[in-house]
């Protein structure tokens, strides 16, 4: 088929669809929305491609920054000691360079909860994937600040570079989802939605390996160590000059409808003829669509139709940063120690738990597709307070009694695998699912906002609670998930097989929505 001809039928297309779209054809549309078109729902070569490119490119940066100051913190410590001496004569306290070293960890944080602030303003002033290539582009360039910590000695390089990464990590982690559900068809949705935290888990899992002393984390090296996953964001960059943009963001925001389609036709490998299920779902979302301007954070916040599905995407990514993770993996290496793994053999367990963690978020792709998004995010909950309760048990009495510190190892490696299956994926791109194309960036940032947040609020007091509480620490973040658990049990309506805007629809009456609730007989 010739160009010519193919533009003339994406346009006959558009024409015939809009035709049957605005009252007398509304409901036909709905119907449609929810059938799949023959042959649509499947991994096409772009599809894989974009998921791979995100994954690896913006997701597993993100999760790298997080994890891999760990092991080479106190070479970085001492970098900082002897350069605070050396160029300002000052000598630090232990107190003192404490703080500083908190300031380096935690300012990646808040360069996340940034980036997750501008990532919807980006997305729709740029596009999905543009958006996207500017947080490959601020990874680079963080990158290129800590290569040139130790020549110009400079701390001030480090905690620049730390921020700028952080900003790529907050874009990634409100973008790559939204990116992703949008591109996807429906039954692919919830896989591809995983993408973004079997990422990050692998991020987190390669810093803690590229970390050991064996490998990258040395004196002469740890620069380096920071700037490694550059490459990837550099490979990203130029790959995503291939990839699609997201046709819904074309159709239903810029209102390029014959570009959307010929995106829409190049993502399924199919001709657009044969896609006119989800043609029609495109023109009914754009027809029935709100205005899609000037979706600000103000204009969400007093949007009453909207309250209820902010809540849910803000409750599930500030309480996923709650329900202990970050505190488990703190404990397990003095866990492992403890069973008398030794220092080396402690360390590489450790590792083991990230592993865990990394095969659950790939377990989950399928998962994902196969079973209801409430009943796997309840299970992981109620699970994991099980575990949690047990291991504050076990810990409480890991030197009373001779096999606690066996049933720690146990707990731990089996609250990672009950966390990855549920609590740690679904998260990140529920929000895809609950909100329309038009106030969906902003949401997402600030689902981000709240994930980044509640990363650092946690990070900052869990070394006090721990000094105050001990293991009884736990016990908090049992309560914590116990109220997430009942609030999405009463709240988040089954979006598996749905599209957004039947979604959208169950939740618009705020607290007073029941999605869930039998129709009465």
């Amino acid at each position: 088929m010739t160009e010519e001809n193919q533009e003339s039928d994406v346009s006959a297309l558009c024409i015939d669809v809009s035709k049957t779209t605005p009252v007398t054809g509304e409901s036909k549309i709905t119907k449609k929305e929810n059938e799949i078109d023959p042959g649509s729902s499947r991994w096409t070569t772009l599809l894989v491609l974009a998921g791979a490119t995100c994954c690896l490119g913006s997701a597993l940066p993100a999760g790298y920054s997080l994890g891999v100051l760990n092991n080479p913190a106190e070479l970085i410590q001492n970098f900082c000691n002897e350069s605070i001496i050396e160029r300002y004569d000052i000598q630090f306290t232990h107190n003192e360079l404490m703080i500083l070293w908190a300031t380096i960890v935690s300012i990646f944080l808040i360069g996340g909860v940034t980036g997750s602030l501008v990532a919807s303003w980006l997305a729709d002033r740029f596009g999905r994937k543009g958006a996207l290539m500017i947080g490959n582009i601020f990874g680079i360039l963080g990158a290129i600040l800590f290569l040139l910590v130790p020549t110009l000695n400079s701390v001030e390089l480090l905690l620049a570079g730390r921020l700028i990464v952080g900003l790529s990590g907050g874009l990634a982690t409100s973008l790559l989802p939204m990116y992703m559900t949008e591109i996807a068809p429906l039954k692919l949705r919830g896989a591809v939605g995983v993408l973004c935290q079997l990422g990050i888990t692998s991020g987190v899992f390669l810093g803690q390996i590229a970390g050991l002393d064996t490998v990258l984390g040395t004196k002469e090296s740890w620069h380096i160590l920071l700037a490694a996953c550059s490459l990837l964001c550099a490979t990203a960059l130029l790959l995503t000059f291939a990839l699609p943009e997201s046709p819904k963001y074309l159709y239903i925001i810029k209102e390029q409808q014959s570009k959307a389609l010929k995106e829409l036709s190049r993502l399924r490998n199919m001709d657009i003829m044969l896609l006119q299920n989800e043609v029609a779902a495109l023109q009914h979302e754009f027809v029935t669509k709100s205005s899609t301007d000037n979706w600000t954070i103000g204009r969400i916040l007093k949007e009453p139709t909207l309250r209820l599905p902010l809540l849910l995407v803000c409750s599930l990514q500030f309480g996923q940063q709650l329900t202990g993770i970050s505190a488990v993996f703190y404990y397990s290496s003095s866990i492992f120690k403890d069973a008398g793994l030794g220092s080396t053999g402690s360390q590489y367990a450790t590792l083991g738990t990230g592993f865990a963690n990394i095969a659950m978020a790939v377990v989950s792709v399928p998962v994902m597709s196969l079973f209801h998004r409430r009943i796997v995010l309840l299970s992981s909950c109620y699970l994991c307070i099980g575990c949690l309760i047990v291991l504050c048990t076990s810990i409480a009495l890991i030197h009373t009694v001779s096999f606690m510190p066996w049933v720690c190892i146990v707990t731990v490696i089996v609250y990672v695998i009950f966390y990855g299956i549920g609590l740690g994926p679904i998260p990140f791109f529920i929000g895809s699912e609950l909100f329309d194309v038009g106030p969906r960036p902003v949401a997402m940032s600030l689902g981000s906002v709240c994930n980044w947040g509640g990363n650092f609020i946690v990070g900052m007091l869990f070394p006090t609670m721990q000094e105050l509480l001990g293991p009884y620490t736990f016990l908090i973040f049992t309560g914590c998930i116990i109220l997430l658990a009942q609030f999405v049990g009463l709240y988040l309506p089954e979006t598996r097989g749905k599209s957004t805007m039947e979604v959208a629809a169950s939740i618009t009456q705020g607290l007073k929505s029941r999605p869930n609730a039998k129709p009465a007989t």
